[in-house]
C-alpha cells in the first residue's frame, strides 16, 4: 500500500476524477490546488479534502506528499511537472503532456535522472476489453489496416467555448492534443506498431468564437450572457492518414463538432484472419470479424478473458466497467510501479507522452504543408 498522500492539482473536469480514482484504490489523497486559493479551498470542501493549497510551493513543501497528479491546463503542465519532480514527487500528468515536444523532451530527461516515477493518464488503454484487444492483435499473423476516430459535439456550436480552443493556453493543436494523441496511443499500444509518417488535413469550423466574460466548465452546456469576439486557430477536426513502419496503413478522423457524437471513440484492427473492433460508447464490448465464420462479440467476462485483460477488470460479467474504472487501472498500475511491484500492464510513461508530442508535430507540419511528413525519432 503506498504510505504517502497526493495532492492534485486542477479543479475544472478531470481533477475530481482522479480524486476519486485515487480514494477508491485507498490511496490518501490530501489536498488540491486550484486557480486561485479560493478555488482551491471550494474544490477541497467540496471533494471533503482536509487542504485546499493556497500555492504550488504551499504544496511542493508538503512532506505528507509523495506524489502529484497534475491536471491543469496544458501551458501549466511543463513548470508544474519540473518543479514538482525536483521537490521529489512523483507526478501522474494529464494528457498531452507538454506545449510542444521541446518541452516533453526535456521533462523525459528530468524525470529520468530523477529517479522517479512519471506517468501520463492515457487511461484509455484500461478497458479491459481494450487489454484484451491487445492480447488477440499481438497474435495476429499481420495486421494491414487500422482505422477510426475519436469525435465529440460539444465544442460544435460558434458561442461554444473553453480554454481549449486558445492555442496560448493548450497548445497549437486542439483536438488532435486533446482527444486524438487518445487513440494514436491507444492503437500503437494495442498493435505494438510505430507510426512512421502521416498526411494530415486540418479544419476550423468556427474562426471566430463567441467567449463569455467568465469561466465556462469542460462538457458545460451553461451559457453567459455577455460575449466577446475570439479569433480561433486551434483545430475543430481533422482527417490524418498513416503510414506504420512495417508498411501498414491507417487512418483517423477527428472531431469535436461532430453532432451528438458525445465522446466516441473507436478503432478497427484488421488483419490477415481477423478483424477486431471496440467502441467507448459500448466499452464492454469487442467485435471480432470473420470471413469465412460467423462473426462474434465478446462480452466483457473474465471468466473468458485473458490473464491480461483480467488484471484491469474488477467485476464479474455482466457488470458495466467504463471511465472512472478505467482512471481507476491506469493510477494502480502507476502505484504499483512505485511500491515495487510487477504490473501486468504497464502505465503510459513520459516517453509515451513525447511520442505523442512528436506525433502531434508531424500532424501540424503536415496539414500546413499539405504533404506526407516522416515523424522525428
Amino acid at each position: 500500500m503506498y504510505n504517502k498522500s497526493v495532492a492534485v492539482i486542477g479543479t475544472g473536469f478531470i481533477g475530481p476524477v482522479h480524486v476519486e480514482a485515487l480514494r477508491r484504490l485507498g490511496i490518501s489523497v490530501k489536498g488540491m490546488l486550484g486557480s486561485s486559493p479560493e478555488k482551491s479551498s471550494l474544490a477541497a470542501e467540496s471533494m471533503g479534502l482536509p487542504v485546499g493549497y493556497s500555492s504550488l510551493e504551499e504544496l511542493l513543501k508538503d512532506e505528507e506528499i509523495g506524489s502529484v497528479h497534475i491536471t491543469s491546463p496544458n501551458k501549466y503542465h511543463f513548470e508544474q511537472v519540473k518543479k514538482s519532480l525536483e521537490a521529489g514527487k512523483h507526478v501522474m500528468c494529464e494528457k498531452p503532456l507538454t506545449m510542444n515536444s521541446k518541452e516533453s523532451a526535456q521533462l523525459v530527461e528530468i524525470a529520468s535522472d530523477s529517479g522517479l516515477i512519471s506517468g501520463v493518464n492515457y487511461n484509455i488503454r484500461y478497458y479491459p476489453l481494450n487489454i484484451e484487444a491487445r492480447v488477440r492483435a499481438q497474435k495476429m499473423e499481420s495486421i494491414h489496416e487500422i482505422y477510426g476516430g475519436y469525435v465529440q459535439d460539444w465544442l460544435l456550436k460558434k458561442d461554444d467555448y473553453n480554454w481549449r480552443v486558445m492555442s496560448d493556453i493548450s497548445g497549437p493543436l486542439r483536438a488532435v492534443g486533446d482527444i486524438g494523441t487518445h487513440w494514436l496511443d491507444l492503437v500503437t499500444f494495442i498493435t505494438g506498431k510505430t507510426i512512421e509518417s502521416v498526411c494530415a488535413d486540418l479544419y476550423i469550423i468556427h474562426p471566430v468564437r463567441k467567449r463569455p466574460l467568465g469561466e465556462v466548465k469542460t462538457f458545460s452546456n451553461e451559457t453567459l450572457s455577455e460575449l466577446e469576439d475570439v479569433h480561433i486557430d486551434t483545430e475543430d477536426g481533422g482527417n490524418i492518414l498513416i503510414r506504420f513502419s512495417d508498411g501498414s496503413r491507417g487512418n483517423l478522423r477527428v472531431s469535436q463538432v461532430a453532432a451528438g457524437r458525445k465522446n466516441r471513440i473507436s478503432y478497427e484492427i484488421c488483419g490477415s484472419e481477423d478483424t477486431i473492433a471496440w467502441d467507448g460508447e459500448s466499452p464492454n464490448n469487442l467485435w471480432i470479424g470473420k470471413r469465412d465464420y460467423m462473426n462474434q462479440e465478446l462480452i466483457k467476462n473474465p471468466a473468458i478473458q485473458s490473464f491480461e485483460s483480467n488484471y484491469v477488470t474488477n467485476y464479474p460479467g455482466g457488470h458495466a466497467e467504463g471511465f472512472p474504472d478505467s482512471h481507476k487501472q491506469c493510477f494502480r498500475s502507476f502505484y504499483d510501479k512505485i511500491n515495487g511491484k510487477k504490473t501486468i500492464v504497464p502505465h503510459p510513461s513520459f516517453s509515451d507522452g513525447h511520442k505523442e508530442m512528436l506525433l502531434c508535430d508531424a500532424i501540424l507540419e503536415s496539414s500546413k504543408a499539405s504533404a506526407w511528413v516522416k515523424i522525428k525519432k
